[in-house]
């Protein structure tokens, strides 16, 4: 099994790889679906590719934007750049796009995008024909229905997403975000008019211009905004269809929420593969489930791999499910002192303050939980009892027990 996290920058490929993920997904700026937040320049991915690989870890680099003709030109060069770097995969959507893919990449693997709406064996089968390797399955489809794809087409990779946020349009093809904002969603520049509170009416034919309102609540109705995907009871079903390649959405995620579900995700993959008893292994992956529970979420839905049946996808109360947990801060850089203690430097998230009770996320290892002692404020060069996040705010943290490097803190509010 291997387990793909995003990155939408490189603070957060880093992240990624070390909470435990086998491989990670990342965009160029001008022609992947989160262009918007992508500060990946040619200089940054020339980097990030040699980052991973120099950890033993796969990149697979985005182009699955729907291209017009005022976009290829540019591709082209994009490319023939790609080529050069070497990454593990390109992904693709575009048919047009692949033909030039094929043309410029030489040894690189070619990736259709879960845009391409793949959910039958004779399309899987005539895009593997044309020289993909691996698909990223259409979000429509059930297991029952990957398992025929694969049973017919069994040299092609399958890879399926398994946590994270779901578009209410088909396999992401939305058109709402060009038609509200100018920013079309299949170009990378979707507003996610889908997680907007609306106002729903119906008007009966004999009645022109009367219109009913559909309520929900007082505030209206969020009846487009669907519940995050979570899979992580059912992995081991994925496998058993033919699914091979686990896939986690998030580009636009903070740091604590992408370590926090890959690290949860690795610990799943892991507990699978071991092939222990089913009663224990259920045991720990219910564990594991709580875990998530504790993330900013919508709610959880297993989407349409059990035809829907299984969990409602729709969230119509709220934009989101916000836990007791808050994000404090991330630990930049650790050091071991003479008298024996730990010195930890921290980057401020959210206020921390003297004696609080945090909860550490280490990448990997069990988590544990420390009282916070006294700050050294970097910016005031001097001890504070509290600090505020925000402008790279930086505190210095004396502790008895050793802090791993990139790990996050949190506390209950």
């Amino acid at each position: 099994m291997e387990l793909l996290a995003p990155a939408g920058n490189f603070t957060k490929m880093k992240y990624a790889l070390e909470y435990g993920a086998d491989s990670i997904y990342l965009g160029l700026p001008d022609f992947s679906l989160r262009a918007r937040i992508n500060d990946f320049t040619p200089q940054k991915l020339i980097k990030a590719i040699e980052y991973a690989h120099q950890r033993h870890k796969k990149i697979y680099i985005t182009v699955n934007v729907y291209a017009h003709n005022r976009h290829l030109n540019k591709i082209e060069k994009s490319l023939k750049f790609l080529n050069k770097l070497k990454p593990d995969g390109v992904i693709i959507s575009d048919p047009g796009v692949l033909i030039m893919a094929k043309k410029y990449l030489k040894n690189i693997d070619l990736h259709l995008s879960t845009q391409a709406n793949t959910t039958n064996w004779q399309s899987a089968k005539f895009w593997y024909e044309q020289g993909i390797k691996r698909i990223i399955l259409a979000r429509e489809l059930s297991i029952k229905e990957i398992a025929v794809i694969h049973k017919k087409v069994p040299k092609l990779e399958l890879e399926s997403f398994v946590h994270g946020a779901m578009c209410m349009s088909y396999s992401g093809r939305c058109l709402l975000s060009a038609w509200f904002n100018q920013r079309s969603a299949n170009l990378g520049d979707c507003s996610h008019p889908c997680r907007w509170d609306y106002n729903v009416f119906i008007e009966e034919q004999q009645r022109p211009g009367v219109y009913v309102p559909i309520e929900e609540d007082s505030h209206g109705t969020y009846i487009l905004s669907s519940k995050d995907l979570c899979m992580i009871k059912y992995l081991d079903k994925l496998a058993n269809a033919g699914v091979k390649h686990f896939k986690i959405e998030g580009r636009t995620k903070s740091i604590s929420y992408l370590a926090n579900v890959v690290k949860i995700y690795r610990q799943a993959v892991d507990t699978y593969e071991l092939r222990i008893p089913t009663n224990i292994r259920m045991k720990q992956i219910n564990k594991l489930y709580k875990e998530l529970n504790k993330i900013s979420n919508r709610e959880f839905t297993t989407g349409f791999y059990f035809g829907g049946e299984k969990m409602p996808m729709q969230k119509y109360d709220a934009p989101y499910v916000r836990p007791d947990l808050e994000f404090i801060g991330e630990v930049l850089k650790v050091k071991k002192l003479k008298n024996g203690k730990y010195q930890a430097q921290l980057k401020v998230h959210n206020v921390i303050k003297m004696g609080e009770k945090v909860e550490v996320i280490v990448p990997q290892g069990d988590n544990f939980k420390i009282r916070l002692p006294e700050l050294y404020d970097l910016d005031k060069k001097d001890y504070v009892v509290e600090a505020h996040g925000g402008q790279n705010k930086m505190v210095l943290l004396n502790l008895d027990k050793e802090i791993p490097l990139f790990s996050i803190l949190r506390k209950k509010i």
